[in-house]
């Protein structure tokens, strides 16, 4: 129909990859999903109210760039209503919404997704930037303020970017996945005049009044509801918990009182001890295993070495807690009930304490709904169900009604019934995010030998101790007058004991062919130590890794290599610092030429009016890709311009520790000769004249740059033949191809 070819429906992904990958998951599984789809609809296009347009972008790996020049150059950007993004941050399992922008959209697809998987609560880790990543759909939401639905897969992250994202993993079960789903959606919405009308109407509207709450259940249902109600919801549970808890605290008096602060006492006693544990465990692996982090091969292995002691030390604050409470309950049940004999009173002080100890796990879960909804977290739908079922069934199973009546033994239907509901619907959140977490433990450190080989496994442990206390809160409180505490404390410390002497003696290895550690080996010629051309550029391979942990390992097989390890040749690779890696010079004058070798050149160095302002002449030679530094403590502003034409105007500069760093990309016929005009800040300007005097080493930089070239140089092809078949080069649009050039202009220009 002709409205259809002005109102249209962007699916999009990107047929690039980065230099490491075959991209099999990343994301040629998303052009072999939208193919299809294509085939699909061409069959079923009869009719439609909007048309559907298939972006095939690329450039996505270096910076977003197809979509950027998709919906800020092209003639068609006017015409699209609504954009749908499909994306891959693992190679299996479900293609999960975890972006969305408008509740009817998101309304539109859970009528008619087949398995619908959703979940906002990865929407709020990914918009907390804990994930150091970005995708297309930011391009369309907030360049072109379209509304939209964001798909990735996520599952088996540690091969994300690595030779591992290839098509001997990828599941075709995923694929199936995201285009039933996608071929539903797609017809469903261009056939629908209402869509289309909603989705013009989305601009004019309030974009907080379009925030949504939505998740999934098994995979088969999908909840989607607008976060004002969410909020209004939230805000008079909490108020009805407060009024509940405020006439029971008021009914009990000052003993009641008491108990419910050692109650609350308990939770941080759980949480304390629960996070301690598997902490301690988290700075002794480095130290008796042969990888620091020895689990990614075997996600699995996290129970026992970070679950158990987790576990246990939960166990241990809440029994403390448990301690506590029957020690004040000896008085108050000695001046109330007298006539008790021994044994009873003993009994009945184990009970109350044992509810105490139950119901703290409201007040745990009423803290979190309270500031999840305060600061309009989407995913505080998960505590309102941890808090409301678990509450319910206490109130029709367990509640006493009168403070006369003495307390009974907690059934296990109470138990049963309360966490039903949880525990189906955040376990396999929960599973899912330690998914993530463990995966991404592979390339943790940005700038190898940054961080200190310990911090991933602190990062897990912390995270599966507080999955730990939240969701075992009410199960553990079953544990303390039952006789099984010393059988629990046993089967924990074996399962513990048994992990750890698997990952200890290396019986399970650390990383395999499929789930490598990542080692990248790059030949660096660096001229930045060059002054006035006097000598020979640098030239070596180097060896750094985004996992922690030394390279002793991998030097097994290169021996002869004659590669030196250690922190004493800091890298500046610009987007990146190496700081713990290792170097060899052997034969690493082969494979590139003087030619190739970046030039910075100064054309003028001028003051006007107080004012200086430097040009820099930009040669990256051979390369198309590359990294420029500017220090912004000595820059105020600057240009970048190819002949007349400015790519980089004056403002809007950010920095990040000290430097505005720009990444440039492109094909064949870009243009390599480049004009760059620093306006320098009038402190520096006045200060600068004082470095003449420093040694040239202890001189900052103005300017830094890498250039690089997708070539492996012959001792690189060497180097790689040997590394063990568990390394993988890791790669992000700030990683250096396998032959980099270092070069850099210093202040004293």
């Amino acid at each position: 129909m002709p409205e259809a070819e002005e109102n249209l429906i962007l699916v999009s992904s990107h047929i690039d990859t980065v230099s490491t990958t075959e991209g099999a998951g990343d994301c040629s599984s998303c052009v072999g999903v939208m193919l299809e789809l294509a085939r699909g609809v061409s069959q079923w296009a009869h009719g439609f109210k909007s048309g559907v347009l298939f972006l095939f972008n690329t450039g996505e790996e270096e910076g977003l760039d197809g979509a950027h020049s998709f919906i800020t150059q092209h003639h068609w950007r006017n015409s699209v209503r609504f954009a749908i993004d499909l994306e891959a941050m693992g190679i299996s399992g479900k293609s999960t919404l975890f972006q969305a922008t408008d509740h009817w959209a998101l309304e539109s697809f859970a009528a008619v997704a087949k398995y619908p998987s959703a979940q906002i609560a990865s929407q709020d880790v990914f918009r907390s930037g804990a994930i150091k990543s970005a995708t297309d759909f930011q391009i369309y939401q907030e360049v072109a303020g379209l509304p939209g639905l964001d798909f990735a897969y996520t599952d088996t992250t540690s091969v994300y970017h690595t030779k591992n994202d290839k098509m001997k993993l990828l599941k075709p079960g995923s694929l199936q996945h995201i285009g039933d789903n996608m071929l539903a959606f797609l017809l469903h919405s261009a056939a629908s005049p209402n869509f289309l009308k909603n989705a013009q109407e989305q601009k004019k509207e309030n974009t907080e009044q379009n925030k949504v709450v939505f998740f999934d259940i098994l995979g088969k249902y999908m909840v989607v509801y607008p976060q004002r109600l969410a909020t209004m919801f939230h805000n008079s549970i909490i108020l009805q918990s407060l009024l509940i808890w405020g006439t029971s605290l008021l009914m009990g008096g000052r003993p009641g009182l008491v108990s419910f602060g050692i109650s609350c006492l308990s939770i941080i006693l759980m949480l304390i001890f629960s996070i301690c544990l598997p902490v301690v465990v988290a700075f002794i692996l480095p130290h008796i295993c042969p990888f620091p982090v020895p689990y990614v091969a075997n996600p699995w292995l996290i129970i026992g070495l970070f679950g158990s002691p987790a576990l246990l030390g939960a166990f241990i604050g809440q029994h403390v807690g448990f301690i506590l409470l029957k020690r004040h309950l000896r008085h108050v049940y000695s001046r109330t009930k007298p006539s008790l004999t021994h044994n009873t009173r003993e009994y009945v002080i184990d009970l109350e304490a044992e509810r105490w100890i139950f119901k703290s796990g409201f007040v745990q879960w009423l803290i979190v709904l309270t500031l999840g909804t305060y600061f309009k977290v989407g995913s505080s739908y998960i505590a309102l169900i941890w808090l409301v079922s678990p509450a319910f069934a206490y109130g029709f199973l367990e509640a006493t009604l009168s403070p006369v009546r003495l307390p009974k033994q907690l059934k296990v239907v109470t138990l049963v019934l309360g966490l039903v509901a949880p525990v189906v619907s955040s376990a396999g959140l929960a599973v899912r995010m330690a998914d993530v977490i463990v995966g991404s433990v592979v390339r943790i450190d940005r700038n190898p030998g940054g961080l200190p080989y310990w911090l991933g496994n602190v990062i897990v442990a912390v995270a599966i101790a507080v999955v730990v206390c939240f969701m075992f809160v009410y199960l553990l409180s079953y544990v303390h007058i039952s006789g099984d505490k010393r059988t629990l404390g046993l089967l924990l410390c074996l399962f513990f004991g048994l992990s750890l002497a698997l990952v200890s003696g290396g019986i399970v290895p650390a990383f395999t062919e499929d789930v490598a550690r990542s080692v990248n080996v790059v030949h660096v010629v660096d001229t930045t130590g060059i002054d006035g051309g006097n000598r020979e550029p640098l030239s070596y391979i180097s060896l750094f890794s985004n996992t922690p942990g030394k390279l002793t390992k991998e030097l097994v097989d290169l021996g002869d290599e004659e590669f030196f390890c250690g922190r004493n040749m800091t890298v500046d690779f610009v987007t990146f610092t190496m700081k713990y890696g290792c170097w060899s010079y052997k034969e690493s004058s082969t494979g590139w030429s003087k030619s190739e070798v970046p030039v910075l050149l100064v054309e003028s160095d001028s003051v006007t009016d107080g004012a200086r302002q430097t040009v820099i002449s930009v040669d990256t030679k051979s390369s198309t890709r590359w990294s420029l530094g500017i220090n912004k403590q000595q820059i105020d502003d600057f240009t970048v311009q190819v002949d007349s034409e400015k790519l980089v105007l004056l403002g809007g500069k950010s920095e990040v520790d000290g430097w505005h760093t720009i990444q440039f990309a492109g094909g064949k016929k870009s243009p390599t000769k480049f004009q760059l005009t620093l306006y320098w800040s009038n402190s520096a300007a006045q200060t600068s004249g004082r470095q003449a005097n420093k040694e040239a080493a202890d001189v900052p930089f103005l300017v830094k740059l890498r250039t690089d070239v997708n070539r492996v140089t012959p001792q690189v092809a060497k180097v790689l033949e040997k590394l063990p078949r568990w390394c993988t080069p890791f790669g992000k649009s700030t990683s250096p191809y396998t032959l980099a050039f270092l070069t850099g202009l210093r202040v004293d220009i």
